[in-house]
């Protein structure tokens, strides 16, 4: 009836409890058996022994057939018996396994130890009767962590068992099979694995993996220990006593009493308040509409309007008008009662602080230490600072100012980018060597093909431009403060200052023929008695006229600056200040020099001809005035806001002006807009030299002492409308300052957007 399924519930439980008592205590002798023997026993391939074992596991198997069918028979006739006392022994179950629950010796438990001791029993499973080595782990168990029953199988809390009729255990995270890893072994091949390998009777089936363990020398002894009922450590197996509550009175006691739960409960006494105050407002007895008594003893703003309408609106105007006081600087380390030793003060500084006066004392107090804070006395000038902090708050005007934000760059002007703006000089090309002193200018003829330089060591150059050779040298009596090259192509001429004498010569570099118009320009001519000439014209001797010079023109004062008309018709000259010489005017054709300013300008630096109409700029120290040559009238005066003006140049279209300074300033003038620069340049760390425009490119060059040679673009547009375009292009640097000179002059190539510039370092250079 029990194979065939056909006995009740009660019959199958008492057969698998039967059978179980049975194997355990068979696994129980076995091994006892195989731990004193597996240290003597030799290798399992003797005959005799395992002849022996055979014959015994068959006699073992028939002995359990025939317990079974014994054991059936019994079952069978005994279930009438068994049905009645069913509900009793469940409900003793149930009370037996609480209170092993609650002692630690349950069922399960005390079968894992003597699966542990036996290495074969099974624990989880007691309705199957097979006889394996292998510690099966209850996952019913709720003491069992889900993460490490996750970490090692896919099966979950369910019993191994139900897959022992399948080839597979469990599905993976896509829904496939899992394969069991090794085959289930049969009685048969345990008792020969018993037989030939040493450390079976210490071997153990991992359930989850299917692995076989051995078990080590101390987990031998842990379970041994376990099954004599000692501790599983040797040691006291309890914990030492820590005496919380004593009789010794304590400063912070630890009281006996926990918190009760109605303190982490909601209050059911003030659910009730609130619940009658919530029906008192539904009921309409408590309003909450109700307006508010007013106070008899009101408070009268006697500052205040008449009227409550202009009492309202002083009283919101000076509350919105209302400005915190500034706050108080927080103390320092000097005002510390143990100041470092850095902060206090020695014995010349404390009397050169008791002579200075109060207000220009850099503290009001003298720091003092002290070793404790005891010992601080009180401070004496404390009424004073606070009288003196509410006069500040009371006499200091203060303002509302409404911050904006903004993103700074966002203001900055969108310039663009250098590389669209080329030609411009970037590197230097060639180098001009010779001169022994200081170059103090330099000038470029028409064609572009040579360029002249003077020095200090009293000689004029001529440098042919590509090359860099020097073609001629000129001496002279005295250092040769300035040269300029004649704009006209027509003729070759070169205006050069030798201290007070302006010289007129021809350098014969050019073609013959303009040799030949210079030499008749300046030629001798008869003198018109009608008009006298301020400055004297004489004629070069036959050894000048030999070396080129044409003539010469002795003025009172040592001359500064030479310019050319644009037609090369005539020549301005700056001496030092001489009254009404001091500005020049001199006409090559007449041979007659007059000076435009009767009573004679003071402090003029610089002066220049207008490109391309009758208009003269000059340059004092601080102001520039533009006069009209035809009419000879004051045009405007421009305020340039510098100290001291040190050179002026003018834009081929003749609308802007360019002023530069020996404050570092350079201004750009708007002539048409207004009498104020239109910028104001600062990239300069010392003071500016010379400032230069192209005359076909929309560029513009500074030099100063430091070193260095600012190239600017300088677009002009012929819309009225719209504004200059200034953008830093390059910043070229080469020379070495001498005698805290750098850079003296610089100077355009008229075709080319080549730059020359001379240095104080005796050289000049080429920026191409």
């Amino acid at each position: 009836k029990l194979q065939k399924g056909t006995c009740s519930m009660a019959a199958r439980k008492r057969a698998a409890k039967k059978a179980q008592e049975v194997e355990l205590s068979e696994d129980e002798e076995i091994f006892n058996a195989d731990l004193g023997e597996h240290e003597l026993r030799e290798e399992s391939s003797a005959p005799g022994p395992a002849n022996s074992d055979l014959e015994d596991s068959e006699e073992e198997i028939d002995s359990e057939a025939d317990l079974e069918s014994d054991s059936d028979d019994q079952m069978v006739d005994d279930e009438e018996e068994d049905e009645d006392e069913d509900e009793d022994e469940e409900q003793e179950g149930d009370a037996g396994e609480e209170s092993d629950e609650q002692y630690g010796t349950g069922k399960e438990s005390v079968r894992s130890v003597s699966s542990l001791s036996g290495a074969s029993a099974s624990v989880s499973a007691p309705a199957t009767s097979s006889k394996t080595n292998e510690i099966v782990v209850d996952l019913s168990d709720p003491e069992t962590d889900d993460d490490e029953i996750h970490s090692r199988n896919t099966l979950g809390r369910i019993p191994r068992q139900w897959y022992d009729e399948h080839d597979h255990m469990g599905y993976d995270l896509d829904g496939r099979k899992i394969a069991k890893g090794k085959p289930k072994k049969d009685k048969l091949d345990k008792f020969l694995d018993r037989m030939d390998n040493p450390n079976a009777s210490r071997t153990v089936v991992d359930p989850e993996t299917g692995e076989e363990i051995v078990l080590t020398d101390d987990m031998v002894e842990l379970v041994q220990r376990i099954q004599s009922n000692q501790f599983p450590r040797e040691g006291d197996g309890y914990e030492e006593y820590i005496p919380f509550f004593t009789a010794i009175p304590q400063i912070t006691p630890l009281g006996p009493d926990y918190e009760p739960k109605r303190r982490f409960v909601p209050s059911k006494w003030e659910h009730e308040k609130i619940m009658k105050i919530v029906r008192a407002i539904r009921h309409g007895r408590i309003s909450l509409d109700k307006p508010q008594k007013k106070s008899e003893d009101e408070a009268y703003d006697i500052w205040g309007s008449v009227g409550e309408e202009e009492t309202s609106k002083s009283m919101l105007a000076r509350r919105n008008a209302h400005i915190a006081a500034p706050k108080s600087a927080p103390p320092t380390h000097a005002e510390s009662y143990n100041p470092p030793a850095e902060y206090l003060l020695t014995e010349a500084e404390l009397k050169k602080w008791k002579n200075t006066e109060p207000r220009y004392r850099k503290r009001d107090f003298v720091p003092q230490k002290y070793t404790s804070l005891r010992l601080v006395p009180q401070y004496q000038e404390l009424v004073k600072e606070r009288f003196n902090r509410c006069m500040d708050l009371y006499l200091c005007p203060r303002t509302r100012k409404i911050k904006m934000n903004v993103d700074p760059e966002s203001l900055l002007p969108k310039l663009p980018s250098p590389r669209d703006l080329q030609p411009f000089p970037t590197k230097m090309g060639v180098v001009y060597q010779g001169h022994t002193g200081k170059i103090l200018s330099l000038s470029v003829d028409p064609s572009g093909q040579f360029l002249c330089t003077a020095a200090e060591d009293k000689t004029l150059r001529f440098w042919e431009i590509l090359t860099g050779r020097c073609l001629k040298k000129m001496d002279f009596a005295q250092p040769v403060l300035a040269a300029a090259w004649s704009p006209s192509a027509a003729v070759d001429v070169v205006a050069v200052a030798v201290g007070d004498t302006l010289v007129l010569l021809t350098p014969r570099l050019r073609s013959k023929l303009a040799t030949e118009a210079s030499e008749q320009l300046l030629q001798a001519r008869e003198a018109d008695p009608t008009k006298k000439s301020v400055v004297p014209w004489s004629q070069g001797t036959a050894a000048d006229k030999e070396a080129g010079i044409l003539c010469r023109l002795r003025h009172a004062k040592e001359i500064k600056q030479i310019t050319w008309h644009y037609k090369g018709s005539y020549i301005a000259t700056v001496t030092e200040e001489h009254g009404a010489e001091t500005v020049c005017i001199h006409a090559l054709q007449k041979q007659l020099t007059q000076c435009p300013f009767k009573k004679g300008a003071r402090d003029v630096q610089r002066v220049l001809f207008h490109p391309s109409q009758p208009i003269f700029f000059v340059a004092s120290k601080t102001h520039v005035k533009v006069y009209n040559l035809q009419s000879q009238t004051l045009l405007k005066t421009l305020q340039t806001g510098c100290k001291w003006v040190s050179s002026m140049a003018v834009h081929p279209g003749g609308d802007n002006l360019l002023i530069g300074s020996y404050d570092r300033r350079l201004c750009w003038f708007d002539l048409d807009f207004s009498s104020k620069p239109y910028r104001i340049l600062r990239f300069h760390k010392l003071a500016l030299r010379q400032v230069a425009f192209h005359s076909r490119y929309p560029l513009f060059a500074s030099c100063s002492d430091d070193l260095s040679t600012h190239v600017f673009h300088g677009m002009v547009y012929n819309d009225l409308m719209q504004n200059a375009l200034i953008v830093p292009v390059k910043i070229l640097k080469g020379h070495t300052a001498r005698d805290g000179l750098g850079v003296l002059d610089c100077i355009w190539h008229p075709q080319q957007p080549w730059l020359f510039t001379a240095g104080a370092d005796h050289a000049a250079r080429l920026y191409v």
